[in-house]
């Protein structure tokens, strides 16, 4: 039996297809998929008549270091959560976004990056990356409000507790869109 050339090129196909999906080499390649997507993907605010206020700020959480910290002491202020994972491609892809946003606004913005990941795997990450973030855990249930079955999700919550932004999947976080947005939040 005679492989022909478009037998070939399939079967080429396949194996690049199973090397993106099954190998370390697939999830660099994720990532860069996906930044390049969050390049051109600035999120969208939710319109003033959908949105949804925070009620519950019940939501407990340990740093890095593994001290307490919570939802509710950042009550009152323009809040940025992010829910992620190092094992998640697009959440891997936007973090150079959050990290140049969270530099400039670390001192106006209450950030809080909420890792669904084993926190070793985490530190781990972040020390080769070189990041300097807010990294929490959650040791209590998330408020309903801000309940997603997929990561990365990202919620801007105002000063009143609207829930401005509510974006799941990755986006450019470090656009002149979402600075606006911050600096509009903040003068309010």
């Amino acid at each position: 039996m005679k492989i022909t050339k478009e037998q070939v090129g399939n079967i080429i196909w396949i194996v690049a297809i199973l090397l993106i999906l099954f190998t370390p080499v697939g999830f660099h390649v994720r990532v860069w998929a996906n930044k390049a997507m969050a390049a051109i993907v600035s999120p969208s605010t939710v319109e003033e008549s959908e949105r949804s206020v925070l009620e519950d700020y019940t939501w407990n959480w340990v740093d890095l270091e593994g001290k307490p910290a919570n939802l509710q002491s950042k009550k009152g202020k323009v809040i940025l959560i992010n829910v992620w994972a190092t094992w998640c491609p697009p959440c891997v892809a936007e973090l150079p976004g959050f990290a140049t946003l969270y530099a400039d606004y670390k001192d106006k913005v209450e950030f809080a990056f909420v890792a669904n990941d084993d926190q070793e795997k985490v530190l781990t990450f972040l020390e080769k990356k070189g990041y300097d973030l807010p990294v929490y855990f959650q040791v209590s249930a998330t408020p309903k409000a801000l309940e997603s079955g997929s990561i990365p999700v990202t919620y801007i919550i105002d000063k009143k507790g609207d829930l401005v932004v509510d974006k799941t999947g990755a986006a450019n976080w470090n656009s002149d869109k979402v600075r606006n947005l911050l600096d509009q939040l903040l003068a309010q």
